[in-house]
């Protein structure tokens, strides 16, 4: 299943976004650490280009550690970029943000040429959080539901320091299979737009390959060897008491449960991907979408012909 959720105020926000853009200094691009690449927008890619980038990897006390170091190495290797992780409890993450800003374009600055920063993210990812944070006060409004920011706003963390906030943004096709699933089960997509018992699946399957201790431990588990994705999600049902008539397993409750303590970090500290992992899965991703596209044209030139005939 191709999981897909653009609605039509993040439409705007990219048109925001492309108005905004020529007078910006450095963009920043809220990333969630337990998904990096998956929540990487590449149309803000595209729609900033050439500007200095600063990449937050936000909720880091939820990822894998040594993963999330891996991503920070990762970044930081990449031309005009920098890199930090922060996460709900860092005290200062005004300080951090605004240095390493000041590092990627250090002929800003002053009164008469004041630093103008633009920060992006998807969906929940955590954005009006932190300026909440940095700010010491609610500018932003917050929620666990995506979608909650709608309307830019300016705001002076510096007397010379200007950060324009932006709703959260999809984009209109991800390509990435892997990177849908990962989006969905963070919580970055409605409700509506997604199957939650097949994104469950897909989540245990990778907890099952990269994590089973942590899947063990936490649903008290004696062993998941041999097992499939469905048959820990129908175990889980059974230890959380997701139960019908007649022995059967709720599977939607179950799913839930699964969906939820991830979300919350009870499953432990988990990252849905590694670098070299995300490099063979868009790989594969545009393959499959040359592979499409060329077939779409053969059959319209196909069409055509038949037209002309």
């Amino acid at each position: 299943m191709a999981i897909q959720w653009f609605p039509g105020h993040m439409n705007k926000a990219k048109k925001a976004i492309a108005e905004r853009v020529p007078d910006i200094d450095v963009v920043i691009e809220m990333l969630d650490a337990r998904l990096p690449a998956s929540s990487a927008n590449p149309m803000l890619a595209q729609l900033t280009r050439n500007k200095r980038a600063l990449k937050i990897l936000n909720k880091q006390d939820l990822a894998d550690p040594q993963v999330t170091r891996l991503w920070l190495e990762h970044y930081n290797g990449l031309a005009n970029t920098r890199a930090l992780a922060l996460d709900a409890g860092d005290r200062a993450p005004a300080q951090k943000l605004i240095a390493a800003c000041r590092e990627l374009v250090p002929h800003r600055g002053g009164l008469d040429k004041p630093l103008r920063v633009l920060i992006c993210g998807i969906p929940n990812v955590g954005k009006s959080t932190l300026i909440n944070t940095m700010t010491g006060r609610r500018v932003a409004k917050t929620g666990n539901e995506p979608g909650i920011t709608k309307a830019q706003q300016r705001i002076l963390l510096a007397d010379d320091f200007e950060l324009f906030d932006t709703p959260g943004m999809l984009w209109p096709k991800i390509l990435v299979e892997e990177g849908g699933y990962n989006l969905a089960a963070s919580g970055a997509i409605g409700r509506n737009a997604m199957d939650e018992e097949e994104v469950a699946l897909v989540l245990l399957g990778y907890l099952m390959r990269r994590y089973p201790d942590a899947l063990c431990q936490r649903y008290k588990l004696d062993s998941i060897e041999g097992w499939q994705d469905i048959d820990a999600l129908e175990a889980i049902g059974r230890k959380r008491g997701a139960m019908l008539g007649g022995g059967r397993v709720n599977i939607q409750k179950a799913a839930e449960v699964v969906l939820t303590d991830f979300r919350s970090g009870a499953t432990g500290h988990i990252t849905l991907e590694r670098p070299e992992e995300w490099t063979v899965w868009l790989k594969a991703a545009r393959e499959l979408e040359a592979r499409r596209q060329a077939e779409r044209a053969a059959r319209e030139e196909a069409r055509k012909g038949k037209a002309a005939e």
